[in-house]
């Protein structure tokens, strides 16, 4: 059984992480997936806090059927220990991670492999369009509750 382990926050979910959960499934029989808990995130320092909690983008994650597993990421520094407990045979990640020591490292202990980005589709992206929206049309936005706070 090939397994394959890939890394991110993957929050607002959307078409650019399916498809790269899906080309990584293709790669072999067994995915896991290593959400960063909201605690990470915090602590990267380059992007605003997760728009879902931990527990939501992990339900959610668990519900795209190319997923096998999700397992959260407390740390940068646990990924040789993820590839040790879980016998992974390859990292997949996105292109936009090519070259970064954060993963470069991994090569010698399984196979890495960068997959390009799907074009048009970034979480980034999708928060500048949603600000442009409310900015654009502000009697139409209207908040009746705090979706992020959600119980599963």
């Amino acid at each position: 059984m090939k397994r394959i382990l890939t890394y991110g926050t993957f929050d607002l979910l959307h078409w650019g992480h399916i498809n790269l959960l899906k080309r990584s499934r293709d790669m072999g029989d067994y995915l896991i997936v290593a959400a960063s808990t909201d605690e990470l995130t915090r602590l990267k320092g380059t992007h605003r806090p997760s728009y879902h909690q931990y527990e939501v983008r992990k339900t959610m994650l668990e519900a795209v059927r190319y997923v096998d597993l999700v397992i959260p990421e407390h740390s940068w520094d646990q990924k040789v220990d993820n590839i040790r407990k879980f016998h992974i045979d390859t990292v997949v990640m996105g292109s936009n991670w090519e070259g970064s020591e954060r993963f470069e490292y991994l090569r010698d202990f399984c196979d890495l492999v960068y997959l390009p980005r799907t074009e048009g589709f970034s979480t980034s992206q999708i928060r500048r369009d949603l600000l442009v929206d409310a900015v654009d049309r502000p009697s139409e936005v209207s908040v009746t509750s705090d979706s992020r706070m959600a119980s599963i």
